[in-house]
């Protein structure tokens, strides 16, 4: 056993020296958000605060509506994973289960816009919500974001690996394509949900570029935007900017700690069959 461990042990090393580089940023932001004033413009640089330093989260509150823009994003990000859910879960069942003429045609098309870049949609998109009036609104924020041909190549993937058994059985018994769908396969898929649900909630909570572009409001911003409010052009406080990362941070990486498991599974099981 101890040989097989001293076998290791530059493994060990070499992960170990890559976990710090990835965690440098996320210790420096936190550290810092702990420091007084005069700690964070010292020079050398501080690497720990000598003390837990509260205020600057109180300022940060103070200086910007950061609880409006944790609300806007919230609403948002829940609003999106919703909507992708129940998009995503409809189509991939009928992808999955329900025979049509074209049915591997228009999965390819689905899946086809996927290789379409973002930035080629932001145009379109921003025409049509600014035609809809849709503007410093949620619908704008949440709307072109409720389906994605990911979410529903991901849990078609995972629906083709229910046993065909139950569904047949669920059909002698007379149930239909709802029931079934309501009934068996969603509480079968909910790993693969969870899945979905958490990497769409990272990426919706992260979105910059699209509320920046429709949002001009502060009360309809997201926390994204919000954030930048902390700097100014004569000058700027690194303990109160990141002070605010912090609190911006928490709940995406909360969600992230909580459901890892759920997201490497999903995307690895969706990976089996094709």
């Amino acid at each position: 056993m101890i040989i097989r461990t001293i076998k290791y042990l530059p493994l060990y090393a070499v992960l170990t020296v890559c976990a710090l580089a990835v965690l440098y940023p996320m210790i420096y932001t936190f550290s810092y958000a702990l420091m007084t004033p005069s700690e964070a413009q010292a020079y050398p640089p501080n690497i720990l605060p000598s003390g837990i330093y509260l205020k600057n989260f109180s300022d940060v509150l103070n200086l910007v509506p950061i609880d409006r823009f944790l609300l806007n994003s919230f609403i948002v990000s829940i609003a999106v994973v919703a909507g992708q859910l129940i998009t995503s879960s409809l189509a991939a069942y009928a992808f999955a289960f329900i025979p049509f003429r074209g049915k591997s045609l228009v999965f390819s098309l689905f899946l086809s816009t996927m290789m379409i870049p973002w930035e080629v949609t932001i145009i379109p998109n921003y025409i049509t919500i600014r035609s809809w009036g849709w503007m410093d609104s949620y619908a704008g924020l949440t709307v072109p974001f409720m389906a994605s041909a990911f979410g529903i190549f991901l849990l078609r993937q995972h629906f083709l690996q229910l046993p065909r058994e139950l569904l047949e059985a669920a059909r002698i018994d007379g149930c239909g394509h709802l029931r079934i769908y309501a009934g068996i396969v969603l509480p079968i898929a909910r790993p693969a949900l969870a899945t979905l649900a958490v990497y769409q909630f990272l990426n919706t909570w992260n979105m910059y570029f699209w509320p920046l572009l429709i949002t001009n409001r502060d009360t309809m911003r997201t926390v994204q935007i919000g954030i930048s409010m902390l700097k100014w052009e004569e000058a700027m406080s690194h303990n109160l900017v990141l002070g605010g990362v912090t609190l911006v941070l928490l709940p995406s990486l909360l969600t992230l700690v909580f459901g890892l498991k759920q997201l490497v599974r999903g995307i690895t099981a969706g990976a089996v069959k094709g």
